[in-house]
C-alpha cells in the first residue's frame, strides 16, 4: 500500500526533472544576454561548444569561435569595467528543438555604448546551431547572415 500511494509522487518528480527543450533553449539565450550586460566573458565564453565556428556572411569569413571571442573580449573586458555598456536581445523566426540538437532563425539586436559616445545599435539576421553536451545546451554555430532593420526586429515581436 505504501508504494502505491509514493508512485504519483515518484512520478511527479521524475517528469519534472524533464524540461522542455524550448525552455531550456531560451535559457541558454538569457544566459548569453546576461553575460554580454555584465561584461563576463568566461561565462559567455561557456555558452559556445569547444569546437563553435562563427560563420559570417556579413564580412564574408568564417573561423574557430575562439578566434571570435578574441577579438571580443576586450569589450567583455570594457563592460565590466564601466568604460561601456553593452545588450543583446533575441527574437525568432523559426525554431527547430529536439532532444539533443536545435537550430534558431531569428534577428539578435546588440547594443553597445562607450562612455561620451553614441550608442550603437545593429539588428542581425543569424541562425543558431545547438547541442546539447551533458545537461547543458551550446551553440555549436552562429551564423550572421545579413544586418536587417529595426522594422525587421519589431516584425518578430
Amino acid at each position: 500500500m505504501m508504494r502505491i500511494s509514493l508512485l504519483p509522487l515518484l512520478l511527479m518528480c521524475i517528469l519534472t526533472s524533464f524540461q522542455n527543450p524550448e525552455e531550456e533553449i531560451d535559457m541558454l539565450w538569457d544566459e548569453v544576454s546576461r553575460t554580454v550586460a555584465e561584461g563576463d566573458f568566461e561565462g559567455y565564453s561557456d555558452t559556445f561548444h569547444a569546437d563553435a565556428v562563427l560563420v559570417n556572411e556579413i564580412s564574408g569569413t568564417s573561423y574557430p569561435i575562439s578566434e571570435a571571442l578574441a577579438g571580443w573580449e576586450q569589450g567583455f573586458i570594457d563592460t565590466k569595467a564601466g568604460k561601456m555598456s553593452a545588450s543583446v536581445e533575441f527574437r525568432f523566426s523559426k525554431r527547430l528543438h529536439g532532444e539533443k540538437t536545435a537550430h534558431d532563425t531569428g534577428i539578435f539586436k546588440y547594443s553597445s555604448k562607450i562612455k561620451g559616445e553614441k550608442e550603437r545599435i545593429a539588428y542581425v539576421n543569424f541562425q543558431g546551431l545547438l547541442v546539447k553536451t551533458g545537461s547543458s545546451w551550446k551553440m555549436l554555430m552562429e551564423y550572421q547572415i545579413s544586418v536587417t532593420s529595426e522594422e525587421e526586429w519589431k516584425a518578430l515581436k
